[in-house]
């Protein structure tokens, strides 16, 4: 179980995570969603020890990431999967997380074998292609086989077979009862993989919720209805006190409030024959852009040159007091984590060491 209380990040005037409070459960697919800039991959980074939070707290399974001793039995991560030595093979690359945090050889085989990289695990890094890297970052998160997953935008570089897979994977740990945490852009397969919602906006909690609730809150339902006799079909329903009735642009009915069982049964109680009778639900794309329409930072628009609004180039600039390889600037070092440190920030900072001696 993850949890957040009032957890804030903010970098000089820029509050990037703004009082956060949600718990993540074990047994189910977290989904966390929210726009460009929302503040996701930063409270992902507080929650493993890479960003120290400006205020509030998390906690990993009742205790603090920097407490944990030998972390990656606890937590497994998935955040940047390009963050890897590229001068070292796949197997080398586990082994040496292994060993920082205590984990048998044996296991590094057994992840390499889970991910589908035996063949190339005496391969050098750097030359995998986008799918190998994250199959290699996705083993690193799995290498301690810890109770809680916490991946970010898994499927970036797979092909139809990954995505399938890594898919069916997600939905697999939280059946055996583990804690798993996703973030993704990619709407369609968040709606195939996750059970319940996280959305935050602007750095703020947008919502905490079961994936059907948050599409019916967050979106219109209706059931459409076309007959031969239309008038005839408009007049039952208002009879029938079903009266939020709008007429689409193609001549059918838009009945809200009811269902299509009870439709279907009114028109043949009357003897009105139907040619469509169709429910129709939002997506969880379409909730999801009604939720967030207010809290999207980067807006693009047509016209003008490709990525300019009025002039100036359209880019998610870096959070200030950050640098690219994820180490903090500006007097705000990250916080320190027991023992594991040189492994798990080696991993996340492209293979650097961080630590004398490690």
């Amino acid at each position: 179980m993850i949890e957040l209380e009032g957890l804030t990040k903010r970098y000089g005037a820029k509050l990037a995570v703004d009082r956060l409070t949600f718990t993540v459960r074990p047994g189910i697919v977290t989904g966390f969603l929210g726009p460009n800039g929302a503040g996701k991959s930063t409270t992902m980074r507080m929650m493993i020890g890479l960003d120290r939070p400006t205020a509030g707290d998390v906690r990993i399974d009742g205790r603090h990431y920097a407490d944990l001793r030998d972390p990656l039995t606890y937590i497994g991560a998935l955040l940047e999967a390009k963050a890897v030595h590229g001068g070292r093979s796949a197997y080398n690359h586990l082994l040496c997380l292994a060993q920082s945090n205590g984990i048998p050889r044996s296991r590094v085989h057994e992840v390499l074998e889970t991910v589908g990289l035996t063949s190339v695990a005496k391969k050098r890094a750097k030359g995998f292609s986008m799918g190998m890297g994250q199959r290699l970052g996705i083993a690193a998160a799995l290498l301690g086989d810890p109770r809680i997953l916490m991946f970010d935008e898994p499927v970036n570089g797979l092909d139809p077979e990954g995505i399938h897979w890594i898919r069916n994977l997600m939905k697999r740990l939280a059946a055996e009862g583990r804690t798993v945490f996703v973030s993704s852009h990619l709407m369609s397969e968040m709606a195939l993989t996750a059970d319940h919602l996280v959305v935050i906006g602007q750095g703020r909690l947008l919502a905490d919720t079961s994936m059907p609730e948050f599409i019916a809150q967050n979106s219109r339902s209706y059931v459409r209805l076309r007959a031969p006799e239309q008038e005839r079909l408009r007049d039952l329903l208002d009879g029938a006190g079903i009266t939020k009735v709008t007429a689409a642009k193609d001549g059918s009915l838009e009945a809200e409030g009811t269902d299509a069982a009870r439709l279907g049964e009114l028109a043949a109680e009357h003897g009105l024959v139907l040619h469509e009778l169709s429910p129709q639900q939002a997506s969880l794309e379409d909730a999801f852009m009604q939720l967030t329409a207010e809290s999207v930072e980067y807006h693009a628009h047509s016209g003008g040159a490709a990525g300019a609004v009025d002039g100036h180039v359209l880019a998610e600039p870096p959070v200030a007091g950050v640098t690219a390889a994820g180490a903090t600037t500006a007097g705000q070092p990250a916080a320190p984590a027991a023992e594991w440190g040189a492994g798990w920030r080696e991993q996340q900072s492209g293979g650097r060491k961080s630590r004398k001696g490690s």
